[in-house]
């Protein structure tokens, strides 16, 4: 039931990271994915990889945030393969500062690309599904959708939009065979974090606050997506799948003398 042969599947932001694990998985099980990334260099390399282990891949060169080209995308894909089963949209960005301290073009720019990006990509992926009868839209939201640190308010805020522009999807296009879902990652190893590695101190206590005493790895990530994709979830909509090592599950960091 987890299989996805016959299946087309978009994937934007395949180039590196959960996105670049999640082609490879989607792949994996069957489906023919189109691996798209604004580095279009990243994408065809994934998109290479792929095809190399025996399994159907392309690379394609995308910038999430403009809409026009996402819409061009996806008609590509239906001219092309007749098709699309499956989106994903996993790009997202951080500039991580007090809010008190943001300005409004670093404002401006995370959401345009963790909304305005996801949002392109929901629209014109579900428009084409709900027209071909049926599919399944997957964006990623976060841990930061329901808990939130210092430096975060922004990020978080886009990340609890994301979970709200799906399950308002999902409402909307159930009755046409369109499945619309969240996976919300905890912390993960990704071009995303890297940063966090230089302090010692924070990357250490990230890692006890999973359940696991580490982080997760994007390969861990990518079965939550291949599951929410196929027809395992056929009855699955508009909700959000955790996959964060128990972080939003755990009461602090402190483990009681029990």
């Amino acid at each position: 039931m987890f299989r996805l042969d016959g299946k087309v599947a978009l994937l934007v932001g395949g180039g590196s990271g959960i996105g670049e694990a999640s082609a490879h998985a989607l792949a994996a099980n069957g489906a023919h994915v189109v691996v798209a990334d604004l580095n279009g260099e990243a994408a065809s390399r994934t998109a290479d990889a792929i095809v190399q282990t025996g399994y159907a891949a392309e690379g394609l060169t995308l910038d999430l945030t403009d809409a026009g080209a996402v819409e061009d995308a996806v008609a590509g894909i239906l001219r092309q393969h007749g098709r699309l089963d499956i989106g994903v949209s996993s790009p997202s960005i951080n500039v991580r500062k007090p809010l008190l301290d943001y300005t409004p073009e670093e404002f401006e720019r995370v959401l345009r690309v963790n909304m305005g990006g996801t949002f392109n990509l929901l629209q014109s992926a579900g428009r084409a599904m709900a027209e071909g009868g049926g599919g399944s839209l997957i964006a990623f939201s976060s841990i930061r959708s329901q808990v939130v640190e210092p430096g975060q308010s922004v990020y978080a805020a886009t990340k609890a939009g994301t979970l709200q522009l799906l399950r308002g999807l999902a409402s909307e296009l159930g009755g046409r065979g369109v499945r619309a879902n969240a996976v919300a990652p905890g912390v993960i190893d990704t071009p995303l974090t890297a940063p966090i590695k230089n302090n010692p101190q924070w990357y250490e206590a990230y890692a006890q606050k999973s359940v696991f005493g580490r982080w997760g790895r994007p390969e861990e990530i990518a079965g939550a997506v291949v599951y929410l994709a196929s027809d395992a979830a056929s009855f699955v909509t508009g909700t959000v799948l955790f996959v964060d090592g128990g972080w939003t599950s755990m009461d602090g960091r402190f483990t009681p003398p029990l």
